[in-house]
């Protein structure tokens, strides 16, 4: 790389963006550790049979290696977010990756489902950094005019990854032990590392201390939402989900309560207040609870109504990622012209057209009809998905990034959860082969596109304010 041209870091925020070709070298750090952890959460859920077998744990005990990893990062993501506009986003970042890479170690070495368990909890941290930042460095790193071009792109390198981690995994299975599936992403941590050191920006937010307590208060908050949601899923709830929502309530309250004498709340109250931030969030979340709902159940459904293979239901889910891929960009380049306001809305529209589109389709119709409306409703996605993150970022002051950062991360996950707690609830009630799933992610997806439209007219009213 070019010493001269990382020698002079982004001062605190208030350069717009960086230079090129140090802006490249920084989007290079972000998207292989972006990659990195999106391949991870692929390849752990295929290899999760493989994983139960060689411990001897049984298929239910081995799923908590998918959920130590998803509470740690329910717990942190604000957290984490808060700290990096104290100490700044590039560190947070950085150690971030750096933890992630050392839970890899962990995880490839792994002697127990215990210990693997634990080493993902630890990975959960690493990934709860690098997704709380993630949006961050983004704003930081493109200047203003292009900055939707660049949500475009991050979402089209998470959209490959996504579509690539079923193939990468089954292809490391075929020649090598699940462990390599940890080890193999060391080298990608290490690169992130030694160019993130040099290229990323250095900008920081306007926090002046870190809130210990409320970190605490957060992380009990989530913990708790994450096990009820637990519980639900698998038809366990008891007196124990009873206690978790008890303390979770509790510990919810004091943090509000907390949040509402701080300038800069870990909740982000402020970001919260503003209607077309607040609108865009639940946007995200039915758009990302309509998208789970549809990777949980669609599966079974090709399974037990079609008999399709593993390899075969991967490929023909693939063809949502994809979709994704190719709206994301294009929806970068359109997003941040003064007509895009509608932008967001119509995409959902397209996706709940899409699924719908499938729960409607006759047996007879055969595969092709189902994964070009996949693909379709991928695309609605990926043109709703930019521009939404685009305002959820763009829309918050400079100073709270990390903050605006941090909710969009914490959105997709409070999403992906509310989407697999109710695709449990279907699958109980009407079986693994219904098209109920269907008509109800259909409608999430369409109280999303509402959602977006309502955001969209908010924002319009009050740029012409």
């Amino acid at each position: 790389m070019n010493k001269a041209a990382v020698a002079h870091p982004a001062s605190g925020g208030e350069q717009d963006g960086l230079p090129v070709p140090r802006r490249h070298w920084a989007l290079a750090a972000i998207w292989i550790a972006v990659t990195m952890a999106v391949l991870d959460s692929s390849i752990a859920n295929i290899a999760l049979p493989t994983i139960s077998a060689e411990l001897g744990a049984s298929p239910s005990s081995a799923v908590w290696v998918v959920n130590a990893y998803q509470i740690a990062i329910a717990m942190l993501l604000l957290s984490m977010a808060s700290l990096g506009e104290r100490v700044g986003y590039r560190r947070v970042y950085l150690s971030g990756v750096a933890v992630f890479a050392c839970a890899f170690l962990g995880c490839a070495l792994a002697g127990s489902l215990t210990a693997l368990a634990i080493a993902r909890f630890i990975q959960g941290f690493g990934s709860a950094a690098i997704m709380a930042m993630n949006g961050a460095l983004i704003r930081h790193t493109y200047p203003r005019e292009g900055l939707a071009r660049g949500i475009g792109y991050n979402a089209l390198v998470v959209a490959i990854s996504s579509a690539a981690g079923p193939s990468v995994a089954a292809g490391l299975l075929a020649i090598a032990t699940w462990r390599w599936l940890f080890a193999v992403n060391l080298p990608l941590a290490i690169v992130s590392i030694a160019i993130g050191i040099r290229a990323l920006p250095e900008a920081r937010g306007g926090a002046t201390r870190f809130d210990l307590p409320s970190a605490l208060l957060n992380a009990v908050t989530f913990a708790c939402v994450f096990m009820i949601g637990s519980d639900m899923a698998h038809a366990t709830a008891s007196l124990r989900t009873a206690g978790f929502a008890a303390l979770g309530t509790m510990t919810g309250v004091i943090l509000v309560r907390r949040g509402r004498r701080d300038e800069n709340p870990l909740i982000p109250l402020d970001l919260i207040a503003r209607p077309a931030l607040r609108l865009s969030y639940l946007s995200s979340i039915t758009a990302f609870a309509a998208q789970m709902i549809v990777l949980v159940t669609l599966p079974f459904r090709f399974q037990t109504g079609l008999g399709l293979s593993h390899v075969e239901i991967g490929l023909l889910i693939t063809p949502l990622a994809v979709g994704t891929a190719i709206a994301a960009p294009i929806a970068g380049r359109l997003a941040g012209r003064p007509s895009s306001g509608p932008l967001a809305g119509i995409g959902m529209f397209v996706v709940a057209l899409a699924f719908l589109s499938i729960a409607l389709l006759p047996a007879s119709a055969g595969l092709i009809p189902c994964a070009v409306a996949l693909a379709i409703g991928g695309m609605g996605f990926g043109l709703f998905q930019t521009p939404n993150n685009r305002i959820m970022l763009t829309m918050a002051p400079q100073r709270r990034s990390g903050a605006a950062a941090g909710m969009l991360a914490t959105m997709r996950i409070v999403g992906q959860t509310c989407g697999a707690i109710v695709a449990a609830a279907i699958l109980r009630i009407d079986g693994t082969n219904g098209a109920l799933p269907l008509f109800v992610a259909s409608t999430f997806a369409l109280v999303a596109s509402v959602f977006a439209g309502a955001r969209s007219q908010v924002s319009r009213m009050r740029l012409e304010d």
